[in-house]
């Protein structure tokens, strides 16, 4: 009898541990971001990503983002928006530059939900890089740099992984540092 109890007690703390887990929330731009909430519902609220938001709202993606999913989203900070030359951000949101604005924010997304543990997994099985496959068609060669996570875009571009293991309803977000650019 006390054996069972054990087993009960047990898978009750285990379970009790994954929901705290589930429930936790990250601060991102000042806002926290709650597991409970999908891709779109958290990141309007980061004042640290008004660039991305609006940008995604341009290209027509905030229905996609509310999907199901999963997904799993490199969201470029405001100041990553502000390393592109001078006007770019400006011109893509321009309704003639749509297709463009829509290549480089799905060359943002992977299919499923990759936290940093997983990504950091699959560096390890490739020998210290791993090819991820982006929504738009492109790749993302993932290594690591110390203990970050680093992201080399097609055109050789970096970025960093600064907060990592944001997760959403449908999927999860890990901020950058730097706009990834597809070839």
């Amino acid at each position: 009898m006390k054996k069972i109890a054990l087993i009960i007690m047990s898978a009750f703390i285990v379970n009790a541990s994954m929901a705290q887990k589930m429930d936790a929330t990250v601060e991102v731009g000042g806002a926290p971001m709650y597991a409970t909430k999908n891709i779109i519902e958290n990141a309007v609220n980061s004042a640290d990503h008004t660039t991305l938001v609006a940008a995604v709202k341009a290209a027509g993606l905030v229905s996609t983002l509310q999907g199901a999913g999963p997904f799993t989203v490199f969201a470029p900070t405001n100041a990553a928006f502000d390393k592109l030359p001078k006007g770019t951000v400006e011109s893509l949101i321009k309704p003639e530059n749509k297709a463009t604005l829509t290549k480089i924010l799905t060359y943002h997304v992977v299919a499923g939900k990759w936290d940093a543990k997983d990504i950091a997994q699959l560096i390890r099985d490739g020998g210290g890089k791993a090819t991820l496959k982006t929504v738009a068609g492109g790749t993302l060669t993932a290594s690591m740099k110390g203990n970050k996570i680093v992201l080399m875009d097609e055109k050789g571009g970096m970025s960093t992984i600064t907060i990592k293991n944001v997760y959403q309803s449908n999927g999860v977000i890990h901020v950058i540092d730097t706009v990834l650019l597809p070839s």
